[in-house]
């Protein structure tokens, strides 16, 4: 029997079809990874085909439409240009998930590793943020990024412990240089740092960036409305995309079910008025947040 959640998600994937909004509207890698790891998660629930089929649909679209000779771009649109480290490390969780099932996934997933990592990764120093979209250089405006080693350090672990172990040194080393005095204060990156932490949870800056995102996501927490604002300050910023991406990460760690709650009833009634009330990132992501399935993690990660 189906339960009421994924219900809920089919629903919305339907009515986005309908709408030619997702899968069936430009492709963008963020949403598309998540898409790729929710048709995974209907079809390990339901047992249904289609959705590995969907899945693997998805892939070939990505690799045909923002796929490059290295790395993969970030969007469709012109606007979407160059390549986000930050995206290219979902995209592989993406590979992990699907390479549970069809194991040809995840050794895609270690050709993209081998494309990206040392044109991103400068060793003893940082992850770049943003690439020009042929990976020749940094994108004009961009530097390091903050979370760019923890994104390809739980990835990278994943997807193939011992023949990734050079490349997962060299992000480890860079998360032991930073994650004591790294705070992060955005609403998104406080929510994925914390489904970061659920995968290697006895681990030192696992334990401190926990403790220290549920802090920050408590200052961010807004009543009586019941939903996180955009960073300190900020009360009346939020959107709708970003707080399911926080969901997603207090479920990873099995914090404040009841906020859970509350943010979904809010951004079920609320409408911003902009794109973003139809954009795919805002839908996706909702489904993740109702059904997150594969996204957290189950079995040892060792």
């Amino acid at each position: 029997m189906v339960n009421r959640r994924v219900n809920e998600v089919l629903q919305r994937l339907d009515w986005m079809r309908e709408q030619r909004i997702w899968p069936n509207g430009l492709r963008y890698l963020w949403t598309d990874a998540f898409g790729v790891v929710l048709l995974v998660s209907l079809y390990r629930e339901t047992g249904q085909q289609q959705w590995l089929d969907q899945a693997e649909w998805l892939v070939a679209e990505v690799e045909r439409v923002l796929g490059r000779e290295r790395g993969i771009r970030i969007g469709e649109a012109p606007d979407r240009d160059g390549q986000y480290y930050h995206y290219l490390a979902m995209w592989l969780y993406a590979m992990v998930v699907l390479g549970r099932v069809l194991p040809r996934y995840r050794e895609r997933g270690i050709e993209l590793v081998h494309e990206i990592h040392d044109r991103f990764v400068v060793p003893g120093t940082g992850v770049i943020w943003k690439m020009r979209e042929d990976l020749s250089g940094v994108y004009p405006g961009f530097g390091l990024g903050a979370m760019d080693a923890y994104d390809g350090y739980v990835s990278y672990r994943l997807l193939d412990e011992q023949g990734l172990a050079r490349e997962i040194s060299e992000l480890r080393e860079l998360i032991e240089t930073s994650y004591r005095d790294l705070v992060i204060t955005q609403d998104l990156g406080a929510g994925m740092m914390l489904w970061l932490s659920h995968f290697f949870p006895d681990e030192s800056w696992a334990q401190l960036q926990r403790e220290r995102c549920l802090q920050v996501l408590d200052e961010l927490w807004v009543e009586p409305e019941g939903y996180f604002c955009r960073q300190p300050g900020f009360r009346d910023v939020r959107f709708a995309f970003t707080n399911y991406g926080i969901s997603v990460g207090l479920q990873a760690v099995g914090a404040t079910p009841e906020r859970v709650q509350r943010l979904e009833r809010y951004f079920t009634g609320y409408r911003s008025g902009d794109e973003y009330d139809r954009e795919a990132i805002t839908h996706v992501m909702a489904c993740s947040s109702a059904f997150p399935g594969e996204l957290i993690h189950t079995e040892p990660a060792d």
